[in-house]
């Protein structure tokens, strides 16, 4: 070899070694059912700080929010322990938890976050993913490490005196005491506000929180009540335990763990009216290595719900949300039960949901997005689900997240989005690598539904033994590498059973039905290498029908 030759080789090496290296750092571990995340856990003292001692009275009057901090400080700066809420009723201001501390409340101890908006500072935080100004969360830490909140008591968080409520969710007789107990009224009289800084905030268009330098103190206060806090925000903090308690009546989400490692949550209870806006169970953001064990959730939107940040921001925080274990959990009602999105532009990887129960839940598997996020979601595990009584569909896939309810209420008006493919970018989502094993439900509108973009189809969706009642059955839009397997339908209207559009090396194994009017609606242009086996199609009264330039030869049914 000639030296010419010899120096293009070891300049060829030292080009491709550190793509080769960046790589590597960047392919993700590999996890299964039988190699889950591994998630590191609390440890604390024994020594235990009893808020009593330092001058707190649990007489559900008297205001304890520097009796609480000043126990955890002491606590925190001897080396850790326990600051204990004995039974009572504590009313309290915002309470910020520090390294080594473990909060524990008694059987019979309520922790009541104070209806005086006066007592939270509005703060630089956070808002469904963007920096926005907030009203200081009730309970809060960032950047501390090894930290608890534990027990069998409550955390309530006020959140009746910061929602506003929407007369539709109401009854007749609630909505009349809601309107008499004070606040104003939007001007279409269909939403009531607390107050009229929370109805001035409404008003303004766009992010009314925005952080800018052409927003004063001044602005921000002047629609202050309109900066609802979430209950509990911990951010970038490590070896978190939330455990035994009850976290309810939020003024937004509930849970936030943002930007945190390592978080254990376990035998919790969530809780919300359904009516909440959003009123989330729990939210993990950005966050790595996550167990979510034994918990129930019912709550006012989504019940247990994977986020990493929302659009350019996001996307420049770069933090997926990633390992996480769901497991022996139920939700009862709320949007959806194991929600990903819609605010995902971080990405989200290496989720295992399982042996889970949702009731009455919207929706019951609901994987959102949309245009402008970004994001790539994949590596999503998910086996025995049970469900029942569902409004909306079992399992959903979705890209045209619109930001409205997914079950519409009486009076809204909801219109197909307008399909058009656009360009590529980096605005553009990704879901692909689901693998959804052993669901039953008993009820829902719509049994399967797979909607992707024209210009980014959702890929290798794989569903396995699957057990559906619903009014309709299967609708897959822009979708690639679908296989169903094993799939049970029990439906009320069957035109069509199946609906495809613009759908790509779809494969249905063993698609058994009660009956169907149309089998297959094949449409779009776009369709092809769609295969069947295992169909018995003597149930259906018609087998198939083409529209919209879609030809026949996309479709092959195979006994």
């Amino acid at each position: 070899m000639n030296m010419k030759k010899i120096v293009a080789s070891i300049f060829a090496v030292m080009i491709a070694a550190p793509i080769f290296l960046q790589a590597q750092k960047a392919s993700p571990k590999a996890y299964s059912f039988n190699n889950l995340p591994v998630v590191a856990q609390t440890s604390f003292k024994k020594d235990t700080f009893n808020i009593v001692n330092y001058g707190a009275k649990g007489d559900g009057v008297t205001l304890v929010t520097k009796n609480i901090n000043d126990a955890i400080i002491a606590c925190n700066k001897k080396g850790g322990g326990v600051v204990l809420v004995p039974k009572g009723l504590w009313i309290t201001g915002p309470i910020e938890l520090k390294s080594n501390v473990n909060l524990h409340l008694q059987k019979n101890a309520i922790l009541q976050f104070t209806r005086d908006f006066s007592q939270y500072h509005l703060v630089q935080s956070n808002w469904e993913g963007l920096p926005q100004m907030r009203n200081q969360s009730p309970l809060w830490a960032t950047n501390q490490t090894n930290i608890a909140v534990t027990g069998y008591g409550i955390v309530d968080g006020g959140g009746d005196a910061w929602r506003m409520v929407k007369k539709s969710k109401l009854t007749e007789t609630q909505w009349k005491n809601l309107v008499a107990s004070g606040g104003v009224l939007s001007e279409d009289k269909k939403t009531w506000y607390p107050s009229q800084k929370s109805l001035e905030g409404s008003k303004i268009k766009g992010n009314p929180g925005e952080i800018r330098t052409d927003k004063n103190a001044e602005y921000y206060d002047s629609i202050k009540d309109f900066f609802r806090p979430n209950l509990l925000v911990f951010t970038s903090c490590k070896k978190v335990l939330l455990e035994g308690v009850t976290f309810q009546n939020s003024a937004a989400w509930n849970i936030h763990p943002l930007m945190c490692e390592d978080v254990t949550v376990r035998n919790v209870y969530a809780k919300n009216p359904w009516y909440a806006q959003n009123g989330d169970g729990i939210d993990i953001e950005s966050c790595k290595n996550v167990l979510i064990e034994n918990s129930t959730f019912d709550v006012g939107d989504d019940g247990i719900c994977i986020k990493s940040g929302r659009d350019a921001w996001g996307r420049q925080r770069a933090m997926p949300t990633e390992n996480v274990i769901v497991r022996n959990s139920t939700v009862y009602h709320a949007h959806g039960g194991f929600v990903i999105g819609s605010e995902m532009s971080g990405g989200a990887k290496n989720i295992f949901v399982y042996d889970c129960t949702f009731i009455g839940t919207d929706i019951g598997l609901r994987f959102k997005t949309t245009r402008g996020r970004g994001g790539v979601v994949e590596n999503i595990h998910i086996k025995n689900i049970s469900m029942m009584d569902i409004p909306g569909e079992a399992i959903l896939f979705d890209m045209y997240y619109a930001a409205v309810d997914p079950i519409a209420l009486v009076g809204d008006k909801r219109e197909a989005p307008k399909v058009e493919a656009l360009p590529v970018t980096e605005e553009t989502p990704v879901f692909k690598d689901f693998y959804i094993d052993n669901v039953v439900c008993d009820g829902a509108e719509k049994a399967i539904f797979v909607r992707g973009l024209p210009e980014m189809s959702i890929v290798n969706i794989n569903l396995n033994n699957i057990n559906i009642k619903s009014k309709k059955g299967i609708d897959i839009q822009e979708g690639k590498k679908i296989n169903l397997n094993n799939v049970k339908l029990t439906i009320e209207h069957g035109n069509p059973l199946i609906n495809i559009q613009n759908g790509n090396d779809v494969t249905l194994k063993n698609i058994s039905y009660n009956s169907a009017d149309l089998l297959f609606r094949i449409s779009g242009d776009r369709n092809s290498n769609i295969k069947t086996s295992g169909l018995d199609v003597s149930k259906a009264q018609q087998k198939s029908e083409f529209l919209a330039g879609a030809q026949e030869k996309s479709l092959q049914i195979n006994k």
